[in-house]
C-alpha cells in the first residue's frame, strides 16, 4: 500500500466502521475525475487512486470554527502532537454534533506519525495556558490534557451532497480495500473554501 492510504483502525475521528475482513484506507488528495459510481483521487506525491463510489456514499464538508466554540459539554476529536517537553499540542479539533456524540470515544495513536494521538472526548473544561488553550478531557476509561495553539484549525462537520464533489476540489475518501479495488464509504470534500484535514 502506498505511503499515503494510512490505515485507520478507528483512528480518524471521523471514519466509517468497515465491514469485517476489509481493511480499511484514507485516501486523501485532489479529485481529478467523477462519475456517479467513482472517483480518481491524485496525491500530493503524484500518485492517482481509482475509487469505487456508490451514489449512496455518504459526503460531509467541514466549516471553520474557533475555540470559543468549544466549550464544556462538547464533544470532540482533537488529533495533537506530543512535544520534547511530553505535551500534547493539538494540530485540529473537530466539533462532533450532539447526534454523533461518542464517535470513536477514547484515546489512541493517529496516523500523523508516532509522536501523534487522537482523543474523541467529552470537554470537562476549557482553562488558559501560555501558549493557548488547555481543553481537559475525559472518556471511558480515562483523562487527557490538551492545550490548542491559536495555528491548531477548528472545524465541525456541514452536510453535502455529491454535487460539491467536483474536479479540482480537494477530498478525502474513507475506503474499505478489497484486494486491489477501493471502495468508498464515505466522502469528505473541500466547501465553501474549507478543505478537509489531509
Amino acid at each position: 500500500m502506498n505511503g499515503y492510504l494510512k490505515t485507520l483502525a478507528v483512528a480518524a475521528a471521523f471514519a466509517a466502521a468497515a465491514p469485517a475482513l476489509a481493511q480499511s484506507a484514507r485516501i486523501g488528495g485532489d479529485v481529478i475525475a467523477a462519475t456517479p459510481t467513482s472517483l480518481t483521487i491524485r496525491h500530493a506525491s503524484g500518485e492517482t487512486v481509482a475509487i469505487d463510489a456508490p451514489a449512496s456514499v455518504p459526503v460531509q464538508a467541514f466549516k471553520n470554527m474557533t475555540l470559543a466554540d468549544v466549550k464544556p459539554g462538547s464533544f470532540v476529536g482533537v488529533g495533537a502532537k506530543i512535544g520534547p517537553d511530553g505535551v500534547q499540542r493539538a494540530v485540529q479539533v473537530v466539533i462532533f454534533p450532539e447526534s454523533a456524540r461518542g464517535t470513536g470515544e477514547g484515546h489512541r495513536g493517529w496516523n500523523m506519525g508516532p509522536d501523534s494521538t487522537m482523543t474523541n472526548a467529552n470537554v470537562d473544561a476549557v482553562v488558559g495556558a501560555r501558549d493557548g488553550r488547555n481543553l481537559k478531557l475525559s472518556y471511558k476509561g480515562g483523562t487527557q490534557e490538551i492545550v490548542v495553539p491559536p495555528e491548531a484549525r477548528i472545524l465541525t462537520f456541514v452536510p453535502a451532497t455529491r454535487a460539491d464533489v467536483k474536479v479540482g476540489r480537494k477530498a478525502v475518501v474513507n475506503a474499505d480495500q478489497k484486494g486491489d479495488r477501493y471502495v468508498a464509504t464515505r466522502i469528505t470534500v473541500e466547501k465553501g473554501g474549507v478543505v478537509p484535514p489531509m
